[in-house]
């Protein structure tokens, strides 16, 4: 799970639009801890609308929960299709759209690798290249199946054994509609974080920008790497391999699976942010970029991305020249 730096601090550091912070919202959902901060228009009443709304998104997308749709798209994989709900047709599209422009490095139909390494849970271990080579016979985006009987979405999953995990986008989208709430209900100023999904919404008063700190990949618990300067309704969202990882013989595995290969992908970068109107968007690039790399990358997407190497070079879009500070140590250069 990612680490949250407003309620434990280190993964991203932001200066709100006030000091008083009355009755924020905290919850578990999508298996990560969710905050919500609107300030002094925080209310019961609209923390109330936006838990019901994130425990909708939790029925529908959580693979641990046997009755969500995704879990029974999943077990009915190979034998026939399954009515989602319009939430999950939805962000199942937006997802089959990124794997098809990475030609596959975003899958998600990713679920049997996931599930065969375990990672950050207690059965997380490095598997045999057999067991990775039967897991990779079911992991193909091209074999999941939208189809529409009326007004009802089916998804079929063309293989037995195939399994979706929408890990990789679902909390943006919980982000993006946790957003639509605060609009409708005509908010001036919030902080959205999501399991580090950070969405930051409208102006601060003295009408100065955000500043989001990028946690330092180095070091878990010290200052942030890198000062975002940001303006309203954006989000910022991070993959590193600081996040969710085990040691086995000394070497690092981490949560980031490269879906051609099987193994974790890209010992290049530590981290990959990226920085987009869409909270959806910037989650499922984020993963993306970390695998592509930054030249393929910025070849086949324009949304700002910041990406920090192993030698502690950081490449950034151009647009960002003007809004990033890195701390010492760190070299910015820009692409």
């Amino acid at each position: 799970m990612k680490k949250l730096f407003l309620l434990i601090f280190p993964l991203l550091l932001i200066s709100g639009c006030s000091k008083k912070m009355e009755s924020p919202f905290s919850a578990q959902f999508l298996g990560t801890a969710c905050f919500v901060n609107a300030f002094e228009q925080g209310s019961s009443g609209l923390y109330s609308k936006i838990f019901t709304r994130l425990e909708e998104i939790d029925s529908r997308f959580n693979v641990n929960n046997p009755l969500s749709d995704l879990s029974l798209v999943n077990s009915s994989a190979g034998e026939k299709s399954v009515p989602v709900h319009d939430d999950v047709a939805f962000v199942l599209e937006t997802a089959l759209s990124v794997a098809k422009k990475t030609e596959g490095i975003f899958d998600p139909s990713i679920g049997p690798l996931v599930k065969l390494w375990g990672i950050n849970t207690d059965h997380e271990k490095v598997p045999s290249q057999s067991e990775i080579d039967e897991a990779l016979s079911l992991v193909d985006y091209t074999k999941v199946e939208i189809t529409e009987d009326g007004n009802q979405k089916k998804v079929f999953l063309k293989k037995k054994g195939m399994s979706l995990d929408l890990g990789g986008i679902a909390k943006g989208y919980a982000a993006d509609e946790v957003a639509k709430i605060l609009s409708e209900e005509k908010i001036d100023c919030a902080i959205i974080d999501l399991g580090g999904n950070i969405y930051v919404w409208g102006k601060k008063k003295n009408g100065a920008p955000w500043n989001v700190g990028i946690k330092n990949p180095f070091d878990e618990n010290g200052s942030p790497a890198l000062l975002l300067s940001c303006g309203e309704n954006l989000s910022v969202v991070t993959s590193g391999i600081y996040e969710r990882n085990f040691v086995q013989d000394g070497k690092l595995y981490h949560h980031i699976l490269n879906p051609k290969t099987g193994f974790p992908g890209n010992d290049s970068y530590k981290s990959v942010t990226i920085i987009s109107g869409s909270s959806m968007e910037a989650d499922a690039l984020s993963t993306s970029a970390f695998l592509l790399g930054p030249e393929k990358y910025f070849s086949l997407f324009d949304t700002p991305a910041i990406f920090i190497s192993e030698d502690r070079t950081v490449l950034c879009s151009e647009s960002l020249v003007q809004n990033l500070k890195a701390d010492d140590g760190f070299v910015l250069k820009f692409e």
